[in-house]
């Protein structure tokens, strides 16, 4: 397979889950969950479920207000918690993977390294 090897469909909702992938498509992992918009992919596969879970509320006979705080008591914990697990989350699908878990830190260090570079000229960390 090429490296812009794609996983079907199956594989994908499957992947999304909790299944790991061949090797072959270790390419389309690294840059699934290290990528450009990771963080936004990993949040919406956690909201679809809650959602399913929340859409059976609104079947409920009830005012507009109630269905809205029923949904928010369910909704607000797994978006909290999406975000605040996004990297650990991340870094074990790449451990299953066979990945380095490192690599969801990479974008943030290439971004940041002439902060880190200036910082440590500046306090005597580097010896350039």
């Amino acid at each position: 397979m090429s490296s812009n090897a794609r996983p079907g469909r199956l594989a994908y909702i499957a992947y999304c889950y909790g299944s790991v992938l061949p090797a072959e498509y270790d390419d389309w992992v690294r840059n699934d969950l290290t990528g450009k918009g990771a963080w936004r992919r990993n949040l919406m596969r956690i909201s679809i479920p809650a959602v399913l879970i929340v859409v059976p509320l609104w079947l409920i006979p009830a005012s507009v207000g109630m269905h809205l705080a029923m949904s928010l008591l369910l909704l607000l914990p797994f978006v909290y918690f999406a975000h605040a697990l996004d990297k650990v989350w991340r870094a074990h699908r790449l451990r299953q993977h066979g990945l380095d878990p490192d690599l969801v830190d990479r974008r943030a260090r290439e971004r940041d390294a002439d902060i880190r570079d200036d910082y440590e000229r500046r306090h005597g960390r580097r010896t350039d």
